[in-house]
């Protein structure tokens, strides 16, 4: 521990100048409090923090894929780099599920408190990071109750699926044209809203690239989409020009959930879930 501020004062005087220009270090001086790396770990961080507490989030944290509300956008942004973050100083690192890893050996061996986030796909997924996260922050009660309050929800959306009279099929659409099969947090938020995922009952299972000549025969009840309508561009956005995709884009039952819902199997999955439950019930509704 007594090697910390060395190293802090050391790396602050080396890397100032290449870090002044950068939205990861836009930062005056050292807050404390707690740092995100991650979109994924900003959602948790987020959701389990008091406000007041967090110094940074990630990079991404002020992009249209984020769901962060107005006052968090205003923060500083930091990413997996050992410089950035100890100029930020902060009390706790959270890194996202599989991010980061050379780094945070470095800053635990420098006396830094972190944390990992789990990587899964479903609502079991979740709770363990609420878990996690909660005793990193010494926070559990407040993420019992999250995982509470996230049990009640999944039980209100199995509550509401066993009053309809059929299970829709739907499939997932993502702008690069890929889809979502078994073992998904798309599958796992189709499933907990009481639809069939088309794509995992054909055999798929992850996350599956694009292919033209099966989305012209593919046949769903509901499509969901993502990645669409809140600005985000990628390079590999091919379901948006390809017109092998003009049909099913063109479906009568189309439901697009906010990118910010599901950057991974997060807190805001349920969201996401409960928006499909909802077209779900616009779709049970006609004759």
């Amino acid at each position: 521990m007594a090697i910390r501020p060395l190293i802090v004062g050391f790396m602050s005087a080396c890397v100032w100048v290449a870090t002044a220009n950068t939205s990861w270090a836009d930062t005056a001086s050292p807050r404390g409090g707690a740092v995100s790396t991650a979109l994924c770990a900003d959602a948790y961080l987020l959701a389990l923090a008091e406000p007041e507490t967090i110094t940074a989030l990630s990079w991404q944290s002020r992009q249209s894929v984020s769901a962060a509300p107005d006052w968090a956008r205003l923060l500083p942004q930091a990413s997996a780099s050992a410089e950035a973050l100890l100029m930020l100083d902060p009390e706790l690192v959270v890194f996202g599920p599989g991010d980061g890893a050379r780094t945070q050996a470095l800053l635990e061996r420098t006396g830094y408190q972190t944390a990992s986030l789990l990587w899964g796909e479903d609502f079991d997924t979740v709770r363990a990071n609420y878990r996690l996260l909660g005793e990193a922050l010494d926070r559990p009660e407040v993420a019992r109750r999250q995982i509470a309050a996230l049990d009640q929800r999944l039980q209100a959306l199995a509550d509401r699926a066993e009053n309809r009279q059929r299970a829709p099929r739907i499939a997932y659409l993502s702008s690069s044209g890929g889809s979502a099969g078994a073992g998904t947090f798309v599958d796992a938020a189709i499933r907990a809203a009481g639809g069939i995922n088309v794509i995992a009952e054909g055999g798929a299972a992850g996350w599956t690239r694009s292919d033209p000549e099966y989305a012209l025969t593919l046949e769903a009840d509901i499509l969901l989409t993502s990645f669409f309508v809140d600005g985000f561009e990628g390079r590999f956005d091919r379901a948006r020009h390809h017109a092998a995709y003009a049909r099913l884009l063109e479906a009568p039952h189309r439901m697009d959930i906010p990118s910010g819902d599901w950057p991974c199997a997060g807190p805001r999955l349920i969201n996401a879930a409960e928006r499909i439950a909802d077209a779900i019930d616009a779709w049970s509704e006609e004759p």
